[in-house]
């Protein structure tokens, strides 16, 4: 008795904990949909610039201070969907960082405070 009793108390304590895990919801970047946002800190933290359109010349509180991305553009036939970003203002200076449709990136120690630039694309 005193085993089944056991057996049930951790089968009930398992299942508590399963539906638990499987209740929290995967971490999303807040970005508003059609959107590539840049946040100045790690974990989508910070200030967060967002852009529908392609912008050569990011404005100075984000520029160089990016440290974490999400691409929430519009996908589609013949729709650049992929976000190329670069290095220097005017798409100069080599890519840092390219994002696929739907992708997010919380922190990358290469394309950590460099970015300058971006333009939306085809592909990366």
């Amino acid at each position: 008795m005193k085993q089944s009793r056991l057996l049930a108390a951790t089968a009930a304590t398992l299942l508590a904990l399963a539906a638990g895990l499987a209740a929290t919801p995967a971490t999303a970047a807040e970005c508003p949909s059609g959107n590539f946002c840049a946040w100045t800190d790690v974990d989508f933290g910070g200030q967060r610039a967002n852009w529908s359109g392609d912008d050569t010349w990011w404005e100075s509180w984000i520029a160089d201070e990016d440290s974490s991305w999400a691409n929430h553009g519009i996908s589609g036939p013949g729709i650049k969907d992929h976000v190329q970003v670069y290095r220097s203002s005017g798409l100069g200076g080599g890519m840092s960082l390219c994002l696929a449709p739907g992708q997010e990136v919380d922190h990358n120690a290469v394309a950590n405070d460099d970015g300058d630039s971006h333009t939306w694309s085809m592909g990366c």
